[in-house]
């Protein structure tokens, strides 16, 4: 039964039927402010805690997300409406994350000697205090791990600017460090609007921003950051390309690029948006895409049988549907979908879209729904024009029997991570991040713990030495 509506911004709105389950009271500044405080207390005990002890607390938050797997997975679903089992996926990954931190960050942050003629220096890695985590909607969970596992074990404390349209999930998240034994201070979910996030910035007890949203507002936090000197680390979307070469094996190239494009419902900054196929095979990789199209089913999120989720919410439907549209109107040929679908819910149609050329906006733009946009080149280099005409630069990927071959063309892809006969991926020990307009900055991976860390240097030498 759906709640009487508060006039909130901050509230669960379940995509699948569209209807309010239950909102949140925005935090007034003061209580921002209050919560800041805390942290920044905090900060002064959990930077002297020792890795072992951090872990160990770490290690729990991992181990409660997998015990509580199923109730976790459900709550994303009913606030932004991925398949059952991606959300559970999802809460397994973010298990996987905090494990790999866990284990990890004493080692990657033990001191690190360096090599000197005389005497002794070596960096010592520092947390810096208290970071503002400012994450999406589209991985409730993923996000907030990929900034909370590193820059937790790294002895920061952080607050968390959750997406509006996932607070429960924000809240259990947590209510699971609290119960996995967390200090009070150390992570803190602030029920704000976005228009608020700037004045958090200039909090002199902010020490650093991290975000994972759109092109305007990373470049709102990034100034906002900047001139208060201090670090941001931004991931602000992308258009990944999916370029098969002449030797790929059709069938499977159709099979994952189709796959990874309805992933999430096409709600993935890395999803496969843009596919780019040699001449001489596109009649066949067209006719068995639709063929593929045919086999998509949308429903119910919590049914396994669905294979299409609504996407997040009723604007983002309109506005994906509106791109298409548009698209249509320069000149794009809309061969499936492109339409609401006659039920309730967010949902839009699964759809193929080809004859994309450089006076659509669609050949630049990336589109943030369940819409497969198919490219042909003649030679390699028309390619990797088309992969790198977007200010977009996340992920990619290059599908090919020939590896190396594949590779030399991933190094002409000017993205942050490409994949050879894969979308692109996530796993805990990858670093993820892009170039261009997709933001700066690492998370996972050994680089993700170092972005929030002071480098010390410390030498030793005697009064009669130069340096």
């Amino acid at each position: 039964m759906a709640t009487q509506v508060k006039n909130s911004s901050i509230k669960t709105v379940n995509p699948f039927n569209n209807e309010i389950v239950k909102e949140f009271e925005a935090m007034s500044e003061g209580q921002v402010a209050k919560i800041i405080d805390k942290a920044d207390e905090a900060f002064k005990f959990w930077r002297n805690t020792s890795f072992e002890k951090r872990a160990e607390i770490i290690h729990k938050v991992a181990s409660i997300m997998r015990n509580r797997k199923e109730e976790l997975g459900k709550l994303a679903t009913l606030e932004m409406g991925k398949l059952l089992t991606e959300s559970i996926y999802e809460v397994e990954l973010s298990a996987d994350i905090f494990d790999y931190y866990a284990d990890k960050a004493s080692e990657f942050l033990a001191d690190q000697p360096l090599d000197v003629k005389h005497g002794e220096a070596f960096l010592s890695y520092e947390p810096v205090g208290v970071i503002l985590s400012v994450q999406p909607w589209n991985f409730p969970y993923y996000q907030i791990t990929r900034s909370a596992a590193a820059h937790l074990m790294a002895g920061n404390t952080m607050v968390l600017k959750h997406a509006s349209n996932v607070p429960q999930c924000a809240q259990i998240m947590e209510d699971i460090f609290k119960e996995a034994g967390l200090p009070d201070g150390v992570y803190t979910n602030l029920f704000v609007a976005g228009k608020d996030v700037e004045s958090i910035v200039s909090n002199p007890k902010i020490a650093g921003v991290t975000l994972t949203g759109s092109k305007p507002a990373g470049a709102s936090i990034a100034a906002a950051a900047g001139s208060q000197v201090k670090k941001s680390t931004l991931e602000l979307g992308g258009s990944d390309p999916f370029i098969v070469l002449d030797d790929a094996n059709i069938d499977e190239a159709v099979k994952v690029a189709v796959a990874g494009r309805m992933w999430n419902a096409g709600q993935v900054c890395v999803s496969p948006k843009r596919v780019i196929v040699p001449s001489s095979k596109y009649d066949e990789f067209l006719t068995k895409t639709k063929d593929a199209f045919a086999k998509l089913k949308l429903g119910n999120p919590l049914d396994k049988d669905t294979t299409v989720a609504p996407l997040s919410s009723e604007k983002a439907a309109q506005d994906v549907v509106a791109q298409v549209q548009k698209a249509a109107a320069q000149g794009a040929h809309v061969i499936l979908g492109g339409k609401r679908v006659d039920r309730a819910g967010a949902f839009v149609e699964p759809t193929l879209i080809t004859d994309i050329t450089p006076k659509i906006d669609a050949y630049y733009e990336e589109i943030f729904g369940p819409v497969f946009m198919l490219y042909k080149y003649d030679n390699i280099d028309e390619a990797i024009e088309i992969a790198n005409a977007t200010e977009f630069g996340l992920g990619g990927t290059v599908f090919a029997k020939d590896t190396k071959k594949a590779v030399e063309v991933a190094r002409k892809i000017d993205t942050g991570m490409v994949y050879i006969n894969h979308v692109t991926g996530i796993a805990p020990e990858l670093p993820f991040g892009g170039a261009k307009n997709s933001g700066y900055g690492r998370e996972q991976s050994p680089a993700g713990i170092y972005e929030f860390v002071n480098a010390k240097l410390i030498r030793t030498t005697t009064s009669d030495k130069n340096y």
